[in-house]
């Protein structure tokens, strides 16, 4: 387990040394964070690296990563806990063929730890080998407002209460990161109880940067030509802008086409890897790719 970042640039190399190129705002907030042992709310649009720096950190620091995704739906008892109804039935059939049987007793010994399924939330509070585990709560905009309250108690307090077990409060706060794409406003209530960063696009330096560290199989001009064209495909009017999760990705297919240049044909045959709407990919067919990839082109000429 390796200790806490002391500082903010420590904080920088900590992830940087795991491969997350950070923004000094961003690292700024995750060492606070840290520091402070208070929940960390990162919204941005999908794809920024919100979801990633949970994974970072967690590899970075020696530490469990624990993962609740949220969905339309999501309630309580799907993030705490779950009783394993079948092994319970099972012991209960067991004990009734046997004579003799207190009914108190058995009582106890199916509403027991061994009967129960551990979901995310309760896992983050159990103790943990090597320290408190880092608990990323995903997309937290996809879950409704009663899950909201009743995640606003639970980290006001790191505990949970189950009734037939009583309240279990965590050894040692997990270190929290609750993400969201902005699809729906989050409540002021619970975003007060943590420390808030807009995870935005990055600049074409920092974008470069990512793109070497993930696809460092990439050569530098094809890298620089990519970076170019998707930030200038970025201030199109489009239903779903690319990430940086699909720069990435674009790179590595176009490494694997063995691409030397970016040509229109090639940005054509391979817009699947940036572009997941198809309203968006006929925006730019024909000129329109050729277009872009002159200003992309002209935005690296030296000045």
């Amino acid at each position: 387990m390796t200790r806490l970042p002391e500082s903010i640039d420590a904080t920088e190399a900590l992830l940087a040394g795991s491969g997350y190129v950070s923004s000094r705002g961003l690292s700024t907030v995750v060492f606070l964070a840290l520091k402070l042992g208070r929940p960390l709310f990162l919204e941005g649009e999908a794809g920024v690296g919100k979801t990633e720096i949970a994974k970072t950190l967690a590899a970075a620091l020696g530490r469990r990563l624990i993962r609740l995704q949220c969905y339309e739906g999501l309630d309580a008892s799907s993030a705490v806990y779950e009783w394993n109804f079948a092994a319970q039935m099972v012991a209960i059939r067991t004990a009734e063929a046997v004579e003799g049987t207190d009914r108190e007793t058995l009582t106890d010994e199916v509403f027991s730890d061994r009967f129960l399924i551990r979901r995310p939330l309760l896992e983050a509070m159990s103790p943990q080998d090597g320290g408190a585990p880092v608990l990323l709560i995903d997309e937290l905009d996809r879950t409704d407002e009663p899950f909201e309250a009743f995640l606003l108690e639970a980290l006001s307090d790191f505990q949970v209460t189950i009734p037939e077990l009583g309240t279990i409060r965590a050894p040692e706060p997990p270190i929290v990161i609750l993400t969201s794409n902005r699809t729906r406003e989050v409540h002021d209530a619970l975003k007060r109880r943590c420390l808030y960063h807009w995870v935005d696009y990055p600049g074409f330096e920092r974008e470069m940067q990512i793109v070497q560290s993930r696809a460092p199989e990439a050569r530098e001009e094809l890298s620089r030509q990519v970076v170019a064209f998707v930030q200038r495909l970025r201030k199109e009017d489009l239903f779903k802008k690319p990430g940086v999760a699909e720069t990435i990705d674009w790179a590595k297919c176009l490494v694997a086409l063995d691409t030397v240049e970016m040509s229109p044909a090639v940005i054509a045959d391979t817009l699947g890897a940036l572009l997941k709407y198809q309203d968006d990919i006929a925006k730019l067919q024909g000129s329109e790719i050729k277009r872009l990839l002159g200003d992309a082109n002209a935005a690296l000429e030296p000045v």
